[in-house]
């Protein structure tokens, strides 16, 4: 198995976690906080899909699917265009409200799908090109595609872990 495929693997087990805790919510459900400070199953998963959309539409140099689709305003969020919830406060986070899961999911196939197509064009070379020297170590290709996977694993499962809290109340 090639380094690309292992990585499409890991973006498509972040798909199937993100269906599996939106799938069957009202919105009232995808909005809901369980404390006032806490994050929404709906902030948490358009969060980690805009981190997904923002990194690899930058890795690959391409235009982010929330702008080239126009699910700003599909989704009607006020949000500055280039909001991806990245140092979002409680204030902030609890503004991002979704109307239907079925658009939530529809944004997250959208660019699951510019992800895999990203993905099956890389060679395994691609992977240690360096894209970031603002770190040291500098990032290469290879560690911010896995960097992103890492981080929407969390976030999916702090949501579904929010579901199984609303599911028992």
């Amino acid at each position: 198995m090639k380094g690309t495929e292992v990585l499409a693997d890991g973006y498509g087990r972040v798909r199937e976690a993100v269906h599996e805790t939106v799938e069957g919510l009202t919105a009232e459900e995808l909005n809901a906080r369980v404390d006032p400070a806490a994050n929404s199953i709906a902030w948490l998963v358009w969060h980690l899909t805009r981190i997904q959309d923002d990194h690899v539409a930058d890795a690959a140099g391409w235009e982010q699917v929330w702008e080239a689709q126009g699910w700003m305003e599909r989704l009607a969020l006020s949000l500055p265009a280039g909001a991806t919830g990245y140092g979002h406060n409680a204030t902030q986070a609890g503004a991002v409200r979704i109307r239907s899961g079925e658009a939530l999911l529809e944004y997250h196939d959208a660019v699951h799908e510019q992800s895999l197509r990203f993905l099956r064009g890389l060679a395994a070379a691609d992977l240690d090109r360096v894209i970031d020297t603002r770190w040291d170590p500098p990032v290469t290709l290879g560690v911010r595609l896995v960097s992103v996977v890492s981080d929407d694993l969390q976030h999916a499962g702090q949501a579904a872990y929010v579901r199984g809290l609303l599911e028992r109340r």
